[in-house]
């Protein structure tokens, strides 16, 4: 894994002895780690990683072997912390009794571009008589998970100190001083850790008129073949990450865990999971059984097999169940949501529209003013309930809001930039699930992220005490509770996640907060255009420092999400997803409008059309 030492033995001798059992859980075929076969004889042979490509490959770590030598007891716990081991067993044997007693595994995992250096402290080579010995681990941080699965981007050097001590009955070295958490390198995080979404309800946004609680997706990473639905019910269990707990609310009551004794949990054959929880959800009604339920059913439906069913009991007590067919009845997600068209500006300024999903390419006019092309316009976008929309004229100067029917007129603007050139004035506008409208004015003598409340009256101010830089663009997330900008500052443009925050009494004008901003795109130098692409991923058309422009997927907390990219696509300027990802990207580039199906490449809707936009 390109690890460096100093002072101590190479990988590949200190970690002799310690290998790695893998089994084939499909057909039960043993294997050494890194080997092509089963030798006949000798002694079984350590390596420094896993293969990524298998990925149903599971690691199971071997326990230290007698008189080892101080190096390979560190090797060889740092291979056991990438195993499968549900409690980390086989590491703690590389520890004393007293180390492994106060070590804490789950409090962190510190993930490393290219694994953990061993260098021994001082100039020794780890060989010598003494019964004390230090080692440091060191190498470059790329990202942190902490003690609630949450996962951030992270930089610079990790270097934490590790002692050994000779036990004075046994003679053998024992690791007696650790940091808390466990460290690995990248390859083997994305071997072990997966990204799921566990769910909780917006607490201060209704979706639409029919007033349908938002569900919001709170990535966490769980470990991949250690038992991954029972892990993320006991993370929805416990609640929101701390980022997104002030927006959000559980429809578990308080103390709610699962039963005693339950320490796993397996869908039937039905992909029905039974969840027994313990006293505290005995007395929960109908109404907030379901929403229990919605939450499980919401999260589990990220793993593979999907759960389909969930029912919840309490002792001997059936509290509820839900199917995949009413969870929607309780609260709407985002990538739920099934947009009936496509919009996009014309050749002649006009708004028009294909059906979503559809391969046609002869738009329609929009009903209405925007379906006229009085008004040249630079950017639109059209509520989620695709009843009107707002357009940005081409100097950026004036945003219009109007009604998507025949014969409705443009009226006059509801926001005027005062902003001294185009470049200067109002970004592209985004709705919200509650139906307001949000605006960035970039206006260098008063530049502001503005909110217009069912995009009319007076706009409210948006503060953002942390922004650091001039605004781009704007999009806010279906769950309401959630904004994603594009600032510049300098010469990076950068992609930042925030987390909306309303306050005040219903009727007062409210008090609202873009809060805890941070990167999505850590490696981007420059962020051309972005969208939502589902309920805590988004598309991102940018570059990397030094490279050519490109189009890749990113999760809300920065981490890349798996599966392939987008398929290249040359000179984009504008691309739009909806949070449904059946359907297709649809992007603006050098070739005019353009759209890929999933498995496919991407094919010319126009030449001559701008700003494709589904609704949102």
């Amino acid at each position: 894994m390109g690890r460096h030492f100093v002072g101590a033995d190479r990988p590949e001798d200190a970690r002799r002895g310690y290998a790695r059992v893998l089994t084939y859980a499909a057909c039960g075929v043993v294997l050494l780690s890194g080997c092509a076969s089963m030798p006949d004889s000798g002694d079984l042979r350590g390596v420094d990683s896993t293969p990524r490509q298998d990925t149903q490959v599971r690691v199971f770590a071997m326990p230290p072997q007698e008189d080892a030598q101080p190096s390979d007891i560190v090797s060889g716990f740092l291979e056991a912390l990438t195993s499968d081991d549900p409690l980390y067993s086989t590491a703690r044997q590389y520890l004393t009794e007293r180390a492994s007693k106060t070590w804490r595994p789950g409090q962190s995992v510190t993930v490393l571009a290219d694994g953990p250096g061993m260098v021994a402290d001082s100039n020794r080579d780890g060989r010598d008589a003494t019964d004390d010995l230090a080692f440091h681990l060191a190498g470059t941080k790329v990202a942190t998970v902490d003690a609630q699965d949450s996962y951030a981007p992270a930089g610079g050097a990790y270097d934490a100190p590790v002692h050994l001590a000779r036990d004075a009955k046994t003679k053998q070295w024992r690791i007696d001083g650790l940091p808390q958490g466990v460290v690995m390198g990248k390859s083997d995080f994305q071997r072990i850790y997966m990204s799921v979404d566990k769910y909780f309800f917006a607490s201060n946004t209704v979706a639409g008129a029919a007033e349908q609680t938002s569900a919001v997706a709170d990535p966490v990473y769980v470990r991949r073949r250690v038992d991954p639905v029972t892990e993320l019910v006991r993370s929805v269990l416990s609640g929101p990450t701390r980022w997104l707990d002030p927006v959000v609310r559980t429809g578990f009551p308080t103390g709610t865990g699962l039963q005693k004794g339950v320490t796993a949990l397996t869908p039937d054959d039905q992909n029905k999971l039974t969840v027994p929880l313990n006293a505290n959800a005995a007395r929960v009604g109908a109404t907030k059984c379901a929403e229990m339920a919605a939450q499980l059913l919401f999260s589990l439906q990220g793993l593979t097999p999907a759960v389909d069913q969930v029912e919840l009991r309490s002792g001997s007590q059936r509290l509820c169940s839900l199917d995949e067919e009413h969870a929607d009845d309780v609260a709407l997600r985002g990538s739920r949501r099934h947009p009936d068209y496509l919009y996009f500006l014309d050749s002649k300024n006009r708004l028009v529209r294909l059906p979503s999903g559809s391969t046609g390419t002869r738009p329609d006019p929009v009903p209405g003013a925007l379906g006229e092309g009085g008004r040249p316009l630079r950017s639109v976008a059209v509520a989620r309930d695709e009843h009107s929309a707002a357009a940005v004229t081409t100097d950026g100067r004036e945003l219009y809001v109007t009604s998507l029917v025949s014969g409705g007129s443009l009226g006059d603007p509801v926001l005027v930039s005062h902003g001294a050139t185009d470049d200067d004035r109002l970004t592209a506008p985004s709705w919200d699930a509650r139906g307001d409208l949000w605006v960035a004015d970039r206006d260098t003598a008063d530049p502001r992220l503005l909110l217009l409340e069912q995009g009319a009256g007076e706009p409210v101010v948006v503060k953002a005490p942390r922004l650091d830089g001039r605004i781009q663009d704007v999009k806010v997330a279906a769950d309401g509770v959630r904004i994603a900008l594009v600032v510049t500052k300098g010469d990076k443009k950068s992609l930042l996640i925030g987390r909306i925050e309303r306050t005040g009494e219903t009727g007062e004008k409210p008090t609202v907060s873009v809060l805890e901003l941070h990167s999505a795109t850590p490696d981007f130098e420059d962020v051309t255009t972005m969208s939502w692409a589902g309920d805590s991923r988004l598309v991102v058309v940018g570059r990397e420092q030094g490279g050519v422009q490109t189009t890749r997927y990113v999760q809300v907390d920065g981490s890349t999400p798996e599966g392939s990219a987008p398929a290249a696509l040359s000179g984009v300027k504008e691309i739009t997803a909806a949070e449904d990802d059946r359907l297709p990207l649809v992007a603006y580039s050098e070739d005019g409008i353009v759209r890929l199906q999933a498995g496919a490449q991407w094919q010319k809707v126009v030449s001559d059309g701008t700003t494709p936009v589904y609704p949102g």
